[in-house]
């Protein structure tokens, strides 16, 4: 590049920056963060996990302004919850409608249109064929809760499958499930029984081999459970679900290969298993399909749905085929279950993603991906690029040759992200997140990046 050619880049960059960067008032935290924190630390839960002293006052688009002024872009969207970005006019509206007419009825005991009619949007995009049914609850655990149940409650039978690294949330049932991290469990058993978890396919930290080898590895870790498991401890007559994350959130944002999903649809197909996809991170266009699983052509038997459906208002929905769905009333219910405003922003929230923010995550998570992959050769602490759409994963090694884990390091890209204006999140033992808003514009996107790249070079240091 000529001395001008890389002048007139550099212009340009500073001008992105100016326009769609963050915008810093104080030092980091502020001094009314700084209080906030103070007091947080003095009344709130210690189990919560924060990873900086961030205290959000308003948010627009991709942007989130704190209590000091300071205007942060925002690369964790609330965990991949505001899919639409932080306050879309069009959700707004549609909550302030809908609180100035009916804020809840219950229907656990009485009838509302509109669980109907966001049911029938569900059908319409579903990765199975309908018909289909749908359970409504108030976040993913809910969501994974009803899928235990209902899986064991159609079946008969009491075992159900997970993978190491799962992650499907918190509730007894849910962290039954869940193999993501130790702190998780520590000092909650007994756990509920008759859950089993199996390797999942994380072929960057167990196969260093070919592309040939890596499907092979990817094939056994399915295979595992029909030559191991089936043959040692574990009746599959007596298996009532596998349940799995397309694309592993917590465990590190690890996609799973499509030749592993086809082997665990043909097992569950082979012993009469249903098979559960939780898309509670992955879902509702986070991948630039609807539903992460789309990518692969298989079709699960329930899918776990929530975070991004609302875009920030409280709604999980297990939605089966409908034949799964064959409990009688009483088997399962809850009070908030499909509250009123909750759809409301659910309906409006498909229509922005259907009409642009779909084919947004598509086009600008490719353009990301690529320019991330080039930061394997550019920097020796970046091990892995791995993702679909705006669901980026970017691992973080002490050494690109042993690939040993650098957890210190990430935590500390994080930080100097943060000060640095740009919110993010880590997953895994060292692994960054990338989930913005699916309405990111290709210039937030760049800046978002020139900001971590920034941070990782003085991590590096």
């Amino acid at each position: 590049m000529s001395t001008l050619a890389q002048e007139q880049s550099r212009i340009a960059t500073e001008a992105d920056h100016a326009k769609f960067g963050p915008r810093l008032k104080t030092a980091l935290p502020g001094p009314l963060a700084k209080k906030v924190v103070a007091d947080d630390d003095r009344v709130i839960s210690p189990s919560y996990t924060r990873s900086y002293p961030m205290v959000a006052k308003s948010g627009r688009g991709i942007r989130v302004t704190d209590v000091d002024g300071n205007e942060f872009l925002d690369f964790a969207a609330g965990i991949a919850v505001n899919s639409t970005g932080h306050c879309h006019p069009e959700v707004v509206k549609a909550i302030q409608d809908q609180a100035a007419e009916l804020i809840h009825m219950s229907g656990t005991d009485f009838y509302y249109d509109h669980m109907i009619k966001l049911a029938d949007r569900l059908s319409a995009i579903a990765p199975m064929p309908g018909p289909h049914r749908f359970y409504y609850g108030n976040s993913g655990a809910e969501a994974v809760e009803c899928a235990i149940k209902v899986a064991r409650y159609h079946t008969g039978r009491q075992n159900i499958i997970a993978f190491f690294g799962a992650f499907h949330g918190r509730t007894m049932g849910a962290l039954s499930l869940t193999a993501s991290k130790p702190q998780q469990k520590r000092r909650f058993a007994p756990l509920v029984p008759g859950v089993h978890h199996v390797p999942y396919p994380y072929a960057y930290r167990n196969c260093t081999g070919t592309a040939e080898e890596q499907e092979a590895y990817a094939l056994n870790c399915a295979r595992y459970i029909e030559e191991k498991l089936f043959k040692t401890i574990l009746p599959p007559e007596e298996v009532a679900a596998i349940i799995l994350e397309p694309i592993q959130g917590e465990g590190g944002y690890v996609v799973a290969p499509d030749n592993f999903l086809k082997e665990i649809r043909r097992i569950c197909d082979q012993h009469g298993i249903l098979l559960i996809a939780d898309e509670v991170q992955s879902g509702v266009g986070r991948t630039g399909k609807w539903w992460a699983i789309d990518h692969s052509g298989v079709q699960p038997d329930i899918v776990c749905i929530a975070k991004g459906i609302a875009s920030g208002m409280p709604l999980g929905v297990c939605m089966t085929k409908a034949s799964v769905m064959n409990w009688v009333p009483g088997s399962h219910a809850s009070t908030y279950g499909g509250n009123p405003i909750a759809i409301a922003a659910a309906l409006a929230t498909l229509d922005i993603i259907e009409r642009d923010a779909l084919k947004n995550a598509a086009q600008v998570g490719a353009k990301m991906i690529d320019r991330l992959k080039g930061w394997v050769a550019k920097h020796p602490h970046v091990g892995d690029i791995r993702g679909r759409g705006l669901m980026i994963g970017i691992e973080i090694v002490k050494d690109q040759k042993t690939r040993e884990a650098a957890g210190d390091l990430r935590d500390k890209i994080v930080e100097l992200a943060f000060e640095r204006g740009l919110l993010i999140l880590g997953c895994g033992a060292n692994s960054i997140r990338l989930c913005p808003p699916l309405v990111v514009n290709q210039q937030e996107a760049d800046v978002a990046l020139d900001i971590l790249e920034e941070s990782i070079v003085l991590a590096s240091k």
